[in-house]
């Protein structure tokens, strides 16, 4: 159904049953299809699509050549009914590609507000992603990863698909990650490892200086040399930190319940399992 509000290039192929809500426009040679919600405002500049069950929050902008809730790129998909559900206020540059979910796993794929993908960057099917997330060009993750609030990711970087990483993290450029990242770290390199936190990040999101400093001082304990297991040390530390939501909300990413819980070590040690090795 399209509002009569909305604004379609003559170009473009809308089919019947997409909901087009008030200020929608629709550049040249865009296709949306049948099962596609537009919410106000969204903007389709040029040869983008939208297909499937996908949903685009308000004052979305679509750059062109995207192409948005396409079929999940698993074996496993058998071509059952999934979502994508992109936010409110989300940038999408040129060639950008997000699936929808499969059907034998969370079958949504899930992207929150005010995020930014550059170009040609992917987000796989069945991932969930937070707000104020950040995608440089090329950055590509893995099915069924989770990525937390303003979560930074630098151009090239790859995430491995079940990989979780926390809220506030950074991934520099070109890195490989292939474990879990804490909350605030900072991650570099090929086989991507925890070098230090993301401290200009923490500024950014108004974090007061005494959380940033107990978030400093845990992480020092955390990875100290000659201590216990990660996860022993962090159980120790949540008596010691109290005090601090942030330092509580870091260690309790690493004791929280998980069948695949292994977190990105610091530079020259092996990566920790969630039980202790």
């Amino acid at each position: 159904m399209t509002n009569t509000a909305v604004e379609v290039h003559p170009s473009a192929y809308v089919e019947d049953g997409a909901e087009l809500a008030s200020g929608v426009k629709i550049g040249p040679f865009c296709h949306v299809g049948a099962d596609a919600k537009l919410h106000e405002n969204v903007e389709l500049m040029s040869h983008v699509s939208v297909i499937g069950h996908t949903t685009l929050g308000a004052g979305t902008k679509v750059f062109p050549n995207a192409v948005l809730g396409s079929d999940a790129q698993n074996i496993a998909y058998r071509g059952e009914e999934t979502t994508l559900i992109v936010g409110k206020n989300v940038v999408v540059r040129e060639g950008v590609t997000m699936n929808r979910g499969t059907g034998n796993a969370r079958g949504t794929t899930i992207v929150g507000d005010n995020c930014m993908f550059l170009a040609y960057s992917h987000v796989a099917h069945d991932s969930i992603l937070g707000e104020h997330v950040t995608f440089a060009n090329n950055v590509m993750i893995g099915g069924h990863c989770t990525i937390g609030d303003r979560v930074i990711v630098g151009g090239g970087a790859g995430i491995h698909q079940f990989c979780t990483v926390g809220h506030h993290a950074f991934i520099g450029g070109v890195s490989a990650v292939v474990n879990d990242v804490i909350p605030y770290g900072m991650v570099v390199g090929s086989r991507a490892f925890l070098a230090g936190l993301n401290l200009v990040g923490m500024k950014r999101g108004g974090m007061a200086r005494d959380e940033i400093n107990a978030v400093r001082g845990a992480y020092k304990k955390l990875f100290a040399e000659n201590s216990g297991t990660l996860r022993e040390n962090a159980a120790e530390l949540m008596a010691e930190y109290s005090n601090s939501e942030a330092v509580k909300d870091m260690l309790g990413f690493i004791l929280a319940d998980s069948k695949r819980k292994f977190i990105t070590p610091i530079t020259g040690r092996k990566a920790r399992e969630h039980e202790g090795i």
